[in-house]
């Protein structure tokens, strides 16, 4: 993985939250993890990385994500896929 994939990894699970991570750069890190990326036509990216699947909302008026709740649940489908922060 690229220096610019894993600082946004260490972003996901920075402690205290950090909200500033633009999307873009986490369907890139995804990708870099070797998942595989698809956008739904309902305004979501499904992500299928090692044995784990989940569907993520895009967000739409802004770059970032817009809610906390979307950052955890993140993080739950990284360590999951066994991708956590000491991965």
């Amino acid at each position: 993985m690229g220096h610019a994939h894993h600082e946004t990894l260490q972003k996901v699970f920075a402690h205290p939250m950090d909200m500033n991570i633009h999307w873009r750069d986490i369907v890139k890190m995804f990708e870099q993890l070797g998942g595989d990326v698809e956008e739904t036509s309902h305004g979501r990216l499904k992500v299928k990385l090692g044995d784990q699947e989940r569907s993520f909302r895009i967000p739409h008026h802004s770059h970032s994500l817009d809610s906390r709740d979307e950052l955890v649940e993140i993080r739950h489908f990284l360590e999951a896929a066994g991708h956590g922060p000491d991965a």
